[in-house]
């Protein structure tokens, strides 16, 4: 018998061993570690002792009025800061690292090895705002609504979740088809929990109308004026305020945004003190708009904050279904004839950075020949893909600035013949004599600025480029039925992109009326580019996909790549506290603090800091 007991305990010894999950305070993409231990107090980029009071009124992010609350659906437009301030998330994203999520509503969370579930342990502390508390129930109630009730979004990113199963009062987990995606488990962590029985006696679908909802989140929905603004009034006794997550943020007692139907309108409100904070998409009225006394002795603040987050791609895209677009050399041609060099001298006083990549800002950007691992990943795609992607870098013509840009007026025209168009009389025509001629659609103001000189280059050899304005609504309509010639539009991009990619340019996505694929892309190149992507193992897989979808799209000419700007682009009046070490990834406004109930300038801004310094 002890033989047979030391012959068990060898073969014990010797079997190789099982990888077990271990509950985590933080999920990183790739198992790296996060930058923050379990035993951290507090962000980098807050101030852990800011003072709480006080009050912040911004503009909204979203065009127009809202027509009901709830941002959660696609139906008209809800309220996006619902999503945070009222509804807490099972973990939180920081703000100094490319994607890693710290537990909030989620104490601890636990993945499999082999990356096919994920556990949730719930906070025991974790309330509604009824003081009902938050159940896996719950999490799992709130799943399951925003797949069947929810955006289309959901069913897209949430696509490979098999099961979600409650396994105790306080423990979820979810199970997924697949281990492909690498940020699946970050993205399903980072999503809201709603209550179950305040939300099942309620229409959902529509966006649960006006009523304020009950939430879990430091703020609660206190005043709303209808399609205007809506105020939130910080919680107290939020059951969450002592985290680390939670501590130095959410200073504000009163956080109010504003809903504007016009950026010049919102533009001219702030500069008048109707409210205090402006995120500007306009490079024109960002260097242009503010100027003024208050401007000038520092009580109104303009900077790029977050300089080191990835940048949106903005440009101006081709409808890929349009037959004057589907030549290849005929995009090349348009493209090289928007000098931005002139305009951003001309209109942005030489503040701007040329879009060259759709990842720009970060290390997913292909600027460097192709190594010899893209290589391998590009070398079997040879014939499907311009033959450009496997020499130098992609780097768009540049001016001298000064508007005459002939040289590179002769090389579209020589493109444009190659393609079959020639001149007749003082337009180009193809074989059966059509013009070349097309229409920009768009919706917002400011844009024509910058589409008249490219309208004037491009009627200077023969071709013919008329913009249309429409309201927001048919813009909208036309959009979703891709009824347009030319937009301009942009892709939000993270550090660590993962399955949105398919909805700006996956073949699936191009004719989906509520995807993004505004170039209506069918590329299978493409496709098998993202699939790796997202399929990556490790962060320098990541990368290496990234830097070779970026040659793809880049060479592919489809669209007439814009600009960013070295940061953020925000206007503020200056009466806030803002952390010694800001967020570099975002401009997180959740982290500032009131100092004064009124302006102050630079000067009693300075005088004021250095009397609290001592």
């Amino acid at each position: 018998m002890r033989r047979l007991f030391k012959l068990l305990t060898l073969a014990l010894l010797l079997a190789p061993a099982v990888a077990s999950a271990v509950p985590e305070t933080a999920l990183t993409v790739y198992g790296e570690p996060a930058k923050y231990g379990p035993g951290f107090t507090h962000f980098d980029y807050v101030n852990p002792d800011a003072p709480k009071g006080g009050s912040v009124r911004r503009s909204a992010l979203e065009l127009g009025g809202f027509d009901h609350l709830m941002p959660y659906v696609d139906k008209g437009t809800g309220v996006s800061q619902i999503d945070g301030l009222v509804y807490s998330p099972l973990a939180v994203r920081s703000m100094d690292e490319p994607y890693t999520v710290y537990g909030l509503v989620a104490q601890r969370m636990e993945r499999a090895p082999d990356g096919l579930w994920l556990r949730f342990y719930l906070d025991p502390r974790a309330r509604f705002a009824d003081g009902s508390p938050i159940t896996a129930e719950d999490v799992r109630y709130t799943f399951d609504l925003l797949m069947t009730q929810g955006s289309l979004r959901y069913r897209a990113q949430f696509a490979d979740v098999k099961a979600v199963t409650v396994e105790a009062e306080r423990q979820v987990r979810f199970d997924f088809n697949n281990a492909e995606s690498r940020t699946l488990a970050l993205d399903v962590a980072s999503l809201p929990v709603l209550p179950e029985h305040w939300w099942k006696t309620r229409d959902f679908a529509n966006g649960g109308g006006f009523e304020p909802p009950l939430g879990s989140g430091p703020y609660r929905v206190g005043k709303v004026d209808n399609d205007r603004s809506i105020t939130f009034e910080r919680d107290p006794g939020w059951w969450g305020k002592d985290l680390p997550v939670a501590r130095g943020m959410y200073n504000f007692d009163r956080y109010t945004v504003e809903f504007f139907g016009d950026t010049e309108v919102a533009r001219q409100v702030l500069r008048g003190g109707g409210f205090d904070y402006n995120r500007e998409f306009s490079a024109t009225a960002y260097t242009l708009g503010y100027d003024g006394p208050a401007l000038a002795d520092g009580r109104l603040q303009r900077a790029h904050l977050a300089p080191q987050a990835v940048q949106p791609a903005q440009g101006y895209v081709f409808n890929l279904q349009r037959p004057v677009f589907q030549d290849r050399r005929v995009r090349q041609a348009l493209a090289m004839l928007w000098d931005f060099e002139w305009s951003n001298k001309q209109m942005m006083r030489g503040m701007y950075i040329r879009q060259k990549s759709f990842f720009s800002n970060s290390e997913l950007a292909a600027t460097q020949p192709p190594t010899p691992q893209e290589l391998d990943i590009l070398e079997p795609l040879r014939g499907q893909v311009p033959e450009e992607v496997f020499g130098a870098p992609f780097e768009p013509p540049k001016t001298d600035g000064s508007g005459t840009i002939r040289g590179l007026q002769l090389k579209a025209l020589a493109l444009l013949e190659a393609a079959g168009w020639h001149p007749q009389g003082d337009r180009l025509v193809n074989a059966q004599g059509e013009p070349l001629s097309f229409t920009f659609l768009n919706a917002q103001g400011g844009v024509e600025r910058l589409l008249l000189p490219w309208k004037r280059t491009l009627a200077q050899i023969g071709i013919d480029l008329q913009i249309r304005r429409v309201d927001p609504s048919q813009y909208l309509n036309r959009l979703m039925a891709r009824d347009y010639d030319m937009i301009v539009t942009g892709y939000a991009v993270a550090a660590s992109p993962g399955l949105e990619l398919y909805n700006y340019f996956g073949s699936k996505a191009a004719t989906d009326t509520g995807s993004n694929n505004y170039m209506v892309l069918q590329d299978p190149a493409v496709d098998h580019l993202i699939d790796g992507l997202t399929r990556a193992k490790t962060h320098e897989q990541m990368v290496t996909y990234a830097h070779a979808l970026d040659r793809v799209l880049q060479w592919g000419y489809y669209w007439v790549g814009n600009y960013y700007p070295p940061g953020t682009s925000t206007v503020w009046w200056n009466r806030f506290g803002i952390p010694p070490h800001p967020a570099p990834f975002d401009e997180a406004l959740d982290t500032w603090w009131e100092v004064s109930p009124t302006p102050l300038t630079r000067e009693q801004m300075a005088t004021r800091n250095t009397q609290e310094a001592h």
